[in-house]
């Protein structure tokens, strides 16, 4: 079966850990796969989807709200690690437990950004740009629409 013709719905928790184009959830949003290799390029993005031709950055600045989820992930992971190191290890008054676990909690965070800010631009996208598996031909018969309907002045 060609991936072309299958018309399921892709799974949206998979498109948004995959970073992929939210109108679509095939094409991916950025130009290496790996946040890590060359760490200046991480959060480089192509013009437009390879896939299905949404433009990726849909209006100048439009990714700046996407400070407040990077934020809510980044105090999800905190909470997340809290609550990890509290059943395995425990805190206490009489030790440096706390300690331990905010110099762990610090690297996890430092380590995990680049994909934190990757996961909070695609949640952002999926957000605003909604899934439309006819998108290629309904956007051109849009255009067709407006293009015939616009007056002459």
């Amino acid at each position: 079966m060609c991936a072309d013709k299958n018309h399921e719905k892709p799974n949206l928790l998979k498109s948004i850990l995959g970073n992929k184009c939210a109108r679509c959830r095939r094409g991916s949003i950025y130009k290496t796969k790996n946040p890590y290799h060359p760490l200046k390029e991480c959060m480089e993005m192509p013009e437009k989807c390879p896939v299905c031709g949404q433009q990726i950055e849909v209006e100048i600045g439009f990714y700046y709200g996407t400070g407040y989820v990077s934020y809510a992930l980044s105090v999800a992971l905190c909470v997340a690690s809290f609550i990890a190191w509290w059943v395995f290890f425990g805190f206490s008054l009489y030790d440096n437990r706390i300690y331990y676990w905010l110099i762990a909690n610090a690297i996890l965070l430092l380590g995990m950004q680049p994909l934190l800010m990757r996961w909070a631009r695609t949640i952002w996208m999926a957000f605003f740009v909604y899934y439309d598996k006819d998108w290629p031909d309904t956007a051109e018969q849009r255009r067709q629409s407006n293009i015939s309907i616009e007056p002459n002045i």
